[in-house]
């Protein structure tokens, strides 16, 4: 038997759009998809000055990078962002979603309303939002989805409830998309990180002792935090032709948090 599709390039011409590539696990799915052959599209809410400084990295690659300013509570602004993108660098044949809020660590009992609703528009209206935008594209000539999730969605940390609520319902509509969008050959899988030494990462750690984060290191098998690299390697793999009769999956990389 043959396997001549091992021999396919990774992606195909056209762009890997990165929702949120500015931040931190974002920046690194970026460099590591350029590094792949893929040329990228960066959307950033406020950050354009560390957007930017990832375009020029991935340009040093050898590859095309653009950064495209983004609201992802503004459906419009969304659908109007990606035929920004597809007019520029041509065909979209991948989406990562690797945005996320900033949120209070706090029991679901002292969940503050306003923030949960703050949450939920930003990242589970966004991300549909970006869904809505980017499926006519990736209808054409077929294309993956890719969305960080959490490792609460398996084992549930407490006062993490504002981050894997969100993360439960991109988890359904990953598998909404893959289970309907199959017959146009698109593929969506999600990945689950555990606790992860990126920006966001270091926002939460002012929040909590010095103790709880040691706690944290020891609910994982490998008594450790992941590296930005370790995630974006299996982000990237999804995303590629290496992964083509992959869709619908659920990948944690957590180190064991959820065993």
């Amino acid at each position: 038997m043959a396997y001549s599709d091992l021999s396919k390039p990774d992606f195909p011409d056209g762009v890997a759009v990165v929702i949120g590539g500015s931040g931190g696990i974002g920046e690194g799915v970026c460099e590591l998809l350029a590094q792949s052959g893929a040329d990228v599209a960066i959307t950033y809410r406020s950050n354009r000055e560390r957007a930017e400084a990832v375009a020029s990295r991935i340009r040093d690659l050898g590859r095309v990078a653009q950064c495209h300013a983004l609201d992802l509570t503004d459906g419009s602004s969304v659908a109007a962002a990606f035929e920004a993108i597809h007019a520029a660098q041509g065909r979209i044949h991948t989406v990562v979603f690797a945005s996320g809020a900033d949120i209070s660590m706090a029991y679901v009992a002292d969940v503050d309303p306003v923030e949960w609703h703050q949450t939920i528009d930003s990242d589970l209206h966004g991300f549909f939002h970006v869904v809505k935008a980017a499926l006519p594209h990736l209808r054409n000539g077929g294309g993956s989805i890719v969305a960080l999730s959490s490792a609460g969605i398996d084992r549930h940390p407490p006062k993490d409830i504002l981050s894997v609520a969100p993360k439960a319902g991109i988890e359904a509509l990953i598998r909404g998309i893959a289970r309907e969008e199959g017959r146009y050959a698109v593929r969506a899988n999600s990945v689950a990180p555990g606790v992860v030494e990126a920006g966001l990462f270091h926002r939460l750690a002012a929040q909590v002792t010095p103790a709880f984060i040691e706690a944290m290191k020891r609910n994982a098998a490998l008594r450790r935090f992941g590296t930005v690299g370790e995630v974006a390697q299996v982000v990237v793999f999804l995303a590629s032709a290496k992964a083509a009769f992959v869709t619908g999956q659920h990948v944690a990389v957590d180190g064991g948090y959820s065993v």
